[in-house]
């Protein structure tokens, strides 16, 4: 279940007492806070199904928490991490539906492309761990072999690896704490030969700018972020919106939102619909 569709059911299952594979990250988006609250008051266990956020649990197993010093969350970069800004202005949801490395649903893919789906994985993993903004960070990784990393306080970096299949992350959440055997091919670094990272550049991916500036300004700002952001992949996709209009929309819905608290799901509820209804008319004006 992808988007804000899975709050709803994730909270139910929080509240019948039910310990959870989470794999919908917009619901720790939108109501990060209100979930792991919730969580921890009907002692419920979330577990990431997210390869990232899996990785980061992986790497923090058997170690003390107090002894953390960041995580360091990897991205693909998307298909468009090398291509001309002026061609990116003629991008069609055909093209930007062909990620690189995962075979993933529409919304997600293009998330990936815009780089969103990092800026929203930030935000989950920030309230998942428990941890500052600033202790996280984003590293551009072509290859998808590096899910992510975790770094100690000792200057130790422990990374989890394998081919990118969500097998591995799915099937760890249904195992937790053994692991079951799969059918995946080993991973052969000696085949794959370099690995490679780089910053993000925030220029060029606004909507990881947008979201990290959500989770920065919180109360309901990542609420309204994801809002806009559905309105406008849905957009996009519909062939309503340029590619690079989708963090021009964003932003503009979050220009002119006034943060409250969000203490509670219907709240969280009101921020969504308010994006959602901010959004489809700012919308109008960038067709206009």
């Amino acid at each position: 279940m992808s988007g804000a569709a899975g709050l709803i059911p994730t909270y139910a299952a929080i509240e019948a007492g039910k310990d959870i594979a989470l794999a919908n990250k917009e619901t720790m988006v939108m109501a990060g806070p209100v979930i792991m609250g919730h969580a921890k008051d009907r002692d419920v266990t979330i577990l990431p199904i997210d390869s990232e956020h899996s990785a980061i649990f992986q790497a923090l197993q058997g170690n003390h928490r107090e002894d953390l010093k960041r995580i360091i969350l990897t991205a693909s970069g998307g298909p468009f991490r090398e291509v001309a800004r002026e061609k990116l202005e003629t991008i069609t949801p055909e093209e930007a539906l062909k990620h690189p490395n995962w075979d993933m649903g529409k919304k997600i893919t293009i998330d990936s492309a815009t780089l969103m789906n990092k800026g929203l994985e930030v935000i989950e993993a920030r309230w998942l761990f428990n941890l500052d903004i600033g202790q996280i960070d984003i590293l551009i990784h072509p290859e998808s072999i590096i899910h992510s990393m975790v770094e100690y306080r000792d200057g130790s970096i422990i990374a989890q690896m394998g081919i990118p299949d969500m097998i591995t992350p799915i099937s760890y959440a249904l195992s937790y704490p053994r692991r079951m055997a799969t059918n995946l091919p080993s991973l052969k670094l000696e085949e794959i030969g370099t690995l490679t990272f780089k910053r993000p550049d925030m220029e060029r991916f606004k909507c990881l700018a947008l979201a990290i500036k959500a989770s920065e300004i919180g109360e309901s700002m990542p609420a309204v972020l994801n809002g806009a952001n559905e309105i406008a992949v849905e957009s996009f996709l519909q062939g309503r919106l340029g590619f690079l209009q989708i963090p021009i929309l964003i932003e503009k819905t979050m220009d002119i939102h006034e943060p409250f608290s969000i203490h509670n799901i219907d709240r969280v509820l009101e921020a969504d619909r308010w994006a959602r209804k901010t959004a489809e008319r700012l919308l109008l004006g960038l067709r206009n």
